[in-house]
């Protein structure tokens, strides 16, 4: 048995759910928070049989694209913030991060 934990862009967090549930996979879904853009997340923790792992990374794929978003840079901390003129800067947000990770016991109650 193996713990999927995926870690996504909220945008895509309801798509991925109804994926899961389309797939007949069970999930249990996480408010979290990003740490580089302090931007809103979905952890989706799903337990699975080991044979079934690859069908649910293809579904996390399928529903979790990558997107540009600009993002107005952080004023520097200390120096001379006069000459600073904060640019948005382009980076690739979305996706998804996720870790398959080995179960020892399950137990339902």
């Amino acid at each position: 048995m193996k713990l999927v934990v995926a870690v996504v862009q909220d945008k895509d967090s309801n798509n991925l759910a109804n994926a899961l549930v389309k797939g007949n996979f069970k999930a249990t879904k996480l408010a979290s928070t990003g740490g580089f853009l302090k931007a809103g997340n979905t952890t989706f923790i799903i337990g699975t049989e080991d044979q079934n792992v690859n069908a649910v990374l293809d579904i996390i794929k399928d529903n979790c694209k990558n997107r540009d978003q600009l993002v107005a840079p952080i004023s520097p901390m200390g120096g001379n913030a006069d000459s600073y003129i904060p640019y948005p800067v382009n980076v690739k947000v979305g996706g998804a991060t996720v870790f398959v990770v080995p179960v020892d016991q399950f137990e339902r109650f």
